[in-house]
């Protein structure tokens, strides 16, 4: 049995871990249950598109870049968007010519002819989704440290919150706020439990796990012998491209099963060119499958399988579906948001418990001073 002491121990470390992060863990928290509705925020933002045709199957992708390099001559294209089971149409993200390299432009294409129908007003899903995962500007580790904070939090609550089943059904209405705050806070915390640390553990997993690989790498190549000779970049001269509805039937060859769900383009229209495809696998809730092709002559350059490529691949390629929750429709999404803001209400419920209890004993040692009651703060 766990003794007083420990358990006293725990309480503090509970009691500061959501106090230093709670602001970013409701931020977070917040965001994430509301992003599992990224493309249906996008479409309600952009009226238009959801009026648009749905045709199964969409244009081929050979058509879309066609339109894309007529409508918009000299500029980059990216990536490409397909069709899904919530956007009718494609998407595509260019770079305009002269424009500074951070800087592009997300355009929307029929599904039916591929025709350009103009750049995004708005990409309000996108941005929400950019708050979850980064917090806008900062670097994903963040976040998943703040995954690990809340493991931690998970960890400890339960521990110190040992009648577990008990208070599943225990609010006690009529006593003080911070007794009313407190059940509230716990009977969340326990009905969530489950799901808290599926979102916790994947969360920390999709932010932390990207640093240790760098780092492993990083450690790999500091004691290999480096070479002195210096690495002259290959030479990317014009040439002809292979179709990209060629080079996704071979990418699907490489892969059976794949879905492509975006196309990206790098250094297109020279030899040195690749069409890379990633998106999921048919029947397989891994969302991590990629093929890069060579654009040039239509012959895989790399592959990846999540279901061949080894335990942790798998694992890493489960990590996405998981954490966003779109593997199983507008219900499961539900669930998710709903699930998903329990985390939120547990970082304000806390933080107002913790300042209650603070006045409380504010309070207490004013009274043990002598003070009286019309002058304590």
């Amino acid at each position: 049995m766990t003794s007083q002491r420990t358990l006293n121990r725990l309480f503090v470390l509970h009691s500061w871990a959501g106090i230093v992060t709670g602001l970013l863990m409701f931020i977070v928290c917040f965001s994430g249950a509301v992003v599992v509705f990224k493309n249906e925020i996008d479409l309600w933002a952009n009226p238009s598109l959801a009026g648009l045709p749905r045709t199964e199957p969409p244009a081929p992708l050979a058509t879309v870049l066609a339109q894309l390099q007529a409508r918009y001559p000299g500029a980059t294209v990216e990536t490409i968007a397909l069709p899904d089971a919530t956007n009718p149409s494609y998407f595509a993200h260019l770079r305009e010519r002269g424009a500074p390299a951070s800087q592009r432009t997300k355009v929307a294409l029929r599904s039916d002819t591929g025709a350009v129908v103009g750049p995004v007003d708005s990409q309000l899903g996108q941005y929400l989704r950019m708050l979850h995962v980064f917090l806008f500007f900062g670097p994903r580790w963040i976040v998943g440290f703040l995954g690990a904070a809340m493991l931690v939090l998970i960890a400890t609550g339960i521990v110190i919150h040992r009648k577990i089943l008990a208070e599943l059904f225990t609010q006690r209405w009529g006593r003080s706020f911070r007794v009313v705050m407190s059940d509230l806070h716990k009977s969340a915390g326990i009905w969530g439990l489950g799901f808290h640390i599926l979102i916790a553990a994947t969360g920390a997993w999709l932010g932390l796990a990207p640093l240790f690989e760098q780092g492993t790498k990083y450690v790999m190549a500091s004691g290999a012998p480096t070479s002195t000779a210096a690495r002259k970049p290959p030479q990317a001269e014009p040439a002809a491209m292979q179709s990209l509805d060629t080079l996704y039937r071979s990418a699907q060859q490489a892969v059976p099963g794949l879905e492509a769900r975006y196309v990206s383009l790098r250094r297109w229209g020279t030899s040195a060119a690749e069409a890379g495809f990633t998106g999921t696998l048919t029947g397989h809730l891994a969302s991590t499958a990629r093929v890069d092709m060579n654009a040039t002559t239509g012959e895989p350059k790399k592959a990846l399988d999540p279901r061949t490529a080894g335990f942790w691949s798998l694992v890493n390629g489960l990590m996405e579906p998981l954490h966003f929750g779109d593997f199983g429709g507008l219900a499961l999404k539900w669930l998710y948001f709903i699930l998903g803001m329990t985390p939120a209400f547990l970082s304000i419920s806390g933080t107002l418990i913790w300042l209650d209890s603070r006045q409380q004993r504010r309070r207490e040692a004013q009274q043990q001073a002598g003070v009286p009651p019309g002058l304590q703060a």
